[in-house]
């Protein structure tokens, strides 16, 4: 009994979950504003409520889909549930990816802004180093990765603790740059906001402007899937309101942050100047460096605990995969405080990789991550249809209205459609010798999503059909077995002669010797050629039958022919045993044999 109050007390309660989740959905608001200011420009503000209204319908959704089955996984969970393993091993394979893209990115980005304070950051990491961390920023994303990684394999009652704290500080530093943001507007007047009103975003076209903008600000809900990957952690009645506080949370600072940056920048300044970094200078210009640095710091902070979101999440999807058994069994390996440490562990060395694959550029990942992240949404989607549909009777504590449905599903699908077919972006390198200003495109969102979850989705696809992979290869083996014993067999089947003129055991042992050594096969003909009216040698027989006894894997056959030994004879007994010619050997003639050696057709010296 005592044990088990111990494994309830460990459960999460709803400020601990609604952290570990909400730094990654709350830490959107770093650049989701100016995303959706460079799409849609002095309607962004428009286009993040319109992206808060579609995700107060994904509340019903989750809500339903998880209260059903409570278990670890998200959308992987619900297909596993009403679909094929197949199918909930797509799922799967996006909400990894996208965890992957999540940490990647958000440990890069939260590098980049403590690079900011802490200059030397920026500097070029000494050799051999440079080969994989150009410099100290990526080398800082990778020990951030590990610590967080450490922190999750001690257990996610301590990752909690550290998310709780991330968050608390995350809110009211948000809370402190709006209040200092409205005194710079009460102080200052909003003539800049009256002057944005004249912007033109997508050369004045206003429904193509909220499209894209919309495709765009769908990212500022990303980690909204992070809660139902570890339901089975939370105490009983927490995950929806898990969904409510995040939901309110993103509902109130992503489109107020974005109308306060167009109040007090013009939106040429944004798009050129802080793609990067727009809340940090919200804050310098509004209240000064101190309030700028306080910003930047808790941007640190809280793309770290999106790390931490993403290390948690991953774990429980994993964990699930594996006991479904996906994934390899020896990820399973639990350690004292009853981690999967093996699956942060693998996770771990993904996410470093594909730094050093990407070269510390993060932006590659982009399409990895808003590609991945939209279809798990809309794969959960379809889960809930399916449950509505295919398990009906399954109790549940709340349901989706279909309506609810059918918006969520078109915000995904318009989302999903913008960013397939949204412009590629252009990114500038500055040299830091030269001050020269080149311009690099990136590819577009489906080619840089493409190649990491064709590669993924091989791994599941072989983990998924491995026995019927390890049959094949077992009837592979079988049949190249078989062709090889025949090849063998074809090889050692071949029968050779040797002509003797009644030669002593020593030269005939020499004869076998050789054979042996030097020829593959089991089966040779001593064939002794007799003149007309020549008596058989009877020590020649018993020397063969001798030789037969030593050398029991070749069989010896002794013949004897009456005739004249030459070219003629050769050729005939080749003919007539279907021997070659230069599988037959003779011994070195003497001065009075009547032929030369070419006039023998080929017939080999063997002593």
């Amino acid at each position: 009994m005592s044990q088990e109050k111990k494994k309830v007390h460990k459960k999460l309660g709803e400020l601990a979950s609604t952290a570990i989740s909400g730094n990654d959905i709350s830490s959107s608001v770093l650049y989701v504003s100016a995303l959706a200011i460079l799409w849609a420009g002095q309607y962004a503000w428009v286009t993040l409520a319109i992206v808060a209204l579609v995700l107060f319908f994904f509340r019903k959704i989750y809500g339903e889909v998880v209260g059903a089955l409570p278990l670890n996984g998200g959308a992987y969970n619900v297909l596993l549930n009403t679909t094929t393993k197949r199918m909930a091993s797509v799922a799967a394979t996006l909400t990894l990816l996208s965890y992957m893209a999540t940490a990647v990115i958000s440990g890069s980005e939260g590098m980049h802004y403590l690079a900011d304070i802490v200059h030397v950051l920026h500097h070029e990491t000494p050799f051999p180093l440079n080969y994989i961390f150009p410099t100290y920023v990526e080398l800082a994303t990778v020990v951030l990765l590990i610590a967080f990684a450490m922190l999750v394999i001690n257990g996610i009652s301590e990752s909690a603790k550290v998310a709780i704290a991330i968050f608390i500080f995350h809110l009211f530093s948000l809370v402190l740059l709006t209040s200092a943001i409205l005194y710079y507007l009460f102080t200052h007047g909003f003539d800049i906001l009256h002057e944005n009103q004249n912007y033109m975003p997508q050369g004045g076209n206003l429904w193509k402007a909220i499209f894209l903008g919309f495709a765009a600000s769908m990212l500022g809900i990303s980690g909204f899937e992070s809660s139902a990957n570890f339901v089975e952690e939370q105490e009983k009645g927490v995950f929806p309101k898990t969904l409510r506080n995040m939901w309110i949370v993103v509902s109130i600072f992503n489109p107020l942050m974005a109308f306060l940056a167009i109040t007090i920048f013009p939106i040429e300044t944004i798009n050129n100047d802080y793609g990067n970094t727009l809340l940090s200078g919200m804050a310098e210009v509004s209240a000064g460096p101190w309030l700028s640095w306080i910003v930047s710091i808790d941007a640190v902070l809280v793309l770290s605990g999106a790390v931490l979101t993403s290390f948690v999440g991953v774990s429980g999807l994993l964990e699930r995969m594996t006991l479904d058994r996906i994934l390899p069994q020896g990820l399973l390996k639990k350690n004292k405080k009853g981690t999967s440490y093996r699956i942060i562990i693998m996770f771990l060395l993904l996410s470093i990789s594909v730094l050093i694959i990407t070269e510390g550029k993060v932006v590659l990942l982009a399409g990895v991550y808003t590609i991945s992240f939209l279809s798990v949404m809309g794969l959960f989607v379809i889960g809930n249809i399916l449950l509505k549909i295919k398990r009906k009777k399954l109790p549940r504590p709340e349901r989706a209205p279909w309506y609810g449905i059918i918006i969520a599903m078109t915000g995904v699908v318009v989302a999903l459609w913008g960013n397939i077919i949204m412009p590629p972006k252009v990114i500038e390198h500055i040299d830091k010798v030269t001050g020269e200003v080149t311009k690099e495109t990136l590819p577009s969102n489906l080619s840089l999503f493409l190649p990491y979850f064709l590669i993924a989705m091989g791994f599941i696809f072989i983990m998924l059909n491995r026995i019927v992979i390890l049959r094949a290869i077992l009837k592979l083996i079988k049949k190249v077995d078989s062709y090889v014993i025949s090849t063998i067999n074809s090889i050692i089947s071949q029968e050779f002669v040797f002509f003797t003129k009644g030669d002593n055991l020593a030269n005939l042992n020499k004869v076998m010797m050789y054979i042996r050594d030097n020829e593959h096969t089991r089966k040779i003909k001593i064939v002794h050629v007799l003149r007309p009216g020549e008596k058989p040698a009877e020590n020649l027989k018993r020397d063969i039958e001798f030789l037969d006894r030593e050398y029991p894997d070749i069989d010896i056959e002794f013949v004897e022919i009456e005739g004249k030994f030459g070219p003629k004879l050769i050729h005939e007994l080749s003919k007539k045993w279907h021997i070659p010619v230069n599988f037959m050997f003779i011994g070195s003639p003497g001065d009075h044999f009547p032929y030369k050696i070419e006039e023998l057709g080929g017939v080999r010296l063997i002593m």
